[in-house]
């Protein structure tokens, strides 16, 4: 991929990034901490959608190992105009197991870009973690 190629796409993941934040925001302000993932995971896939992009919820994720296809490696809980993979979380804190679980998500997805989006809190840029796969350089952003 040439620089300005490399420019626009981390440019469109990083608007991507911001929509999908905005619309937690929201979400989290209707609704407070408290609920089931899932509640949070609904309400976040319609405000994402409302603002014109593409959602997918629970999609299964195929693994291949030495080559072989293997099955359902596991479910993203959103992933957004094929681009950002969104792990959505209604727990007390974020630990480092979560940090670990997205970046593997990310790197057998082969995406670049996830959130991890904690409904539990009482301000949501507390749970919020943006992390970058970086094919090999992962890196977390708050």
């Amino acid at each position: 991929m040439n620089h300005g190629a490399t420019e626009r796409t981390e440019l469109y993941e990083a608007k991507l990034t911001e929509t999908i934040i905005r619309s937690a925001i929201r979400v989290h302000r209707d609704l407070g901490p408290g609920l089931l993932e899932s509640v949070y995971e609904r309400c976040l896939s319609v405000e994402i959608a409302a603002q014109g992009r593409r959602v997918q919820r629970q999609v299964e994720m195929p693994l291949v190992y030495r080559g072989r296809p293997v099955g359902c490696a596991y479910r993203a809980d959103l992933l957004v105009d094929g681009r950002v993979l969104v792990e959505v979380k209604a727990i007390d804190k974020l630990e480092r197991i979560h940090l670990a679980q997205i970046l593997t998500y990310l790197r057998l997805a082969d995406l670049r870009v996830g959130l991890i989006l904690n409904f539990n809190v009482p301000v949501l840029v507390d749970g919020l973690k943006r992390v970058m796969n970086g094919y090999g350089r992962p890196a977390l952003s708050p």
